[in-house]
């Protein structure tokens, strides 16, 4: 598929115990996303996502947002090329 990238970004800030991890899955699905998103022991989120280029964007500009509860002070972003073997988007422990 033409344009399919990945990205592994991770967010800092308060964004553990706010519904982050849930927030970002409900967002990948709607975007329809691959790939999955998990907490850190360092209190920040680990996402990663596999799609089109212009819509993991998307997926990045929500997480820079965050849920209402979380405040998102940083997202660093990796760009790779897509494994293609993720099915769905999941939080993952």
């Amino acid at each position: 598929m033409s344009g399919t990238r990945a990205c592994r970004a991770v967010v800092t800030g308060a964004v553990q115990g706010v519904g982050f991890r849930y927030f970002t899955q409900r967002e990948a699905d709607r975007l329809g996303l691959s790939g999955w998103v998990r907490n850190l022991p360092d209190g920040s989120v680990e996402v990663y996502a596999e799609g089109e280029e212009s819509t993991v964007r998307l997926l990045l500009n929500s997480l820079a947002h965050g849920p209402n509860w979380a405040d998102v002070e940083n997202v660093e972003e990796h760009w790779t090329e897509p494994s293609g073997n993720q099915k769905g988007f999941r939080v993952t422990y």
